[in-house]
């Protein structure tokens, strides 16, 4: 017979949640005293709780003088762990106790200018014809599928080729150039002076203005310089402030372009080199909460006066 047997995870030596709070608490106020306050201990039984877990790990995690407490380099990274730790306890309970017995989370991910400004609109009333999927979205400039994450369903922006998934076109992509309605008071037409304009710049789509003129077979020196901003939302918070002409995705200016918050700079559109994308792991293809936000999602498709704003853009 087999001599090898693993130590069942009961018999194993683990701090309790008491203790890691207690330790999370006294080194983020690097007091005892304070730690008691919030916790609603007396300091002595702080004290107690994180001798005990120190005398477990063999390991000191503060220096103690008569006057303060300093982390330890090994309380320092414990404190990072727990921290972690006592985090995703939290979010998990919190899930659990939010969800009753027969809901699921259906977990997004998107871009974040395209989430808050055409997701947001189109998941309108999905709770409410959907009590039991609850939504759990987050914010990803990408990649949003790396093996340690747990995702869904992604809003991508791309070729519509990502391994491992399948991937649905919602549609394609024009770039308009927008300014305040002011900013081009008194200036001579970009395509023939453009040194007295500032073209806002996308740090993830460099060439996104070279392309925009190249397509209108415009040749423009100085394509490549003025501002720089991580995200279309900046992009565009900065053209509403008069910085400069912001070249964006119409669908995600449409509300400006209708208030006459802004205008387009020039008339012409430029098709981008991909489209967007509703996309999910195959192995979720038959997966209930899935094929209900597809069919969501391509229903608002249908009833939405999207297609339209590209059709016009273009002529």
């Amino acid at each position: 017979m087999s001599t090898d047997v693993k130590t069942p995870l009961a018999f194993r030596k683990y701090p309790s949640t008491t203790a890691l709070q207690c330790f999370e608490t006294a080194a983020r106020h690097l007091s005892f005293t304070n730690a008691a306050q919030e916790m609603n201990m007396t300091q002595s039984a702080i004290s107690k709780q994180v001798a005990q877990l120190e005398e477990m790990l063999n390991l000191s995690l503060f220096y103690r003088t008569p006057h303060r407490i300093s982390l330890t380099p090994a309380g320092k990274t414990y404190y990072l762990e727990v921290l972690e730790i006592l985090r995703h306890i939290e979010a998990a309970t919190t899930s659990l106790m939010s969800n009753s017995d027969n809901s699921e989370v259906l977990k997004i991910v998107s871009h974040p200018t395209f989430c808050s400004r055409w997701l947001m609109p189109a998941l309108n009333g999905f709770g409410r014809a959907h009590p039991l999927i609850n939504l759990n979205i987050k914010e990803l400039a990408g990649p949003f599928f790396s093996e340690d994450q747990n995702v869904d369903v992604a809003f991508l922006y791309g070729d519509g080729i990502w391994g491992g998934m399948e991937s649905i076109k919602l549609f394609d992509e024009y770039n308009v150039a927008v300014c305040h309605p002011d900013y081009l008071a008194g200036k001579a037409p970009c395509t023939s002076n453009i040194a007295q304009c500032t073209l806002l710049q996308l740090s993830s789509r460099p060439s996104a203005w070279y392309e925009y003129f190249r397509q209108q077979g415009i040749r423009i020196e100085g394509t490549f310089v003025g501002p720089r901003f991580d995200t279309f939302h900046t992009s565009i918070s900065a053209a509403l402030l008069g910085y400069g002409i912001a070249l964006v995705p119409l669908r995600l200016v449409a509300p400006e372009l209708q208030s006459g918050s802004l205008v387009r700079a020039w008339s012409y559109a430029a098709k981008g080199r991909g489209a967007y994308y509703i996309a999910y792991p195959l192995s979720l293809g038959n997966s209930h909460k899935v094929k209900v936000i597809v069919e969501w999602i391509s229903t608002y498709l249908q009833h939405s006066n999207d297609p339209k704003q590209d059709i016009e853009c273009v002529r």
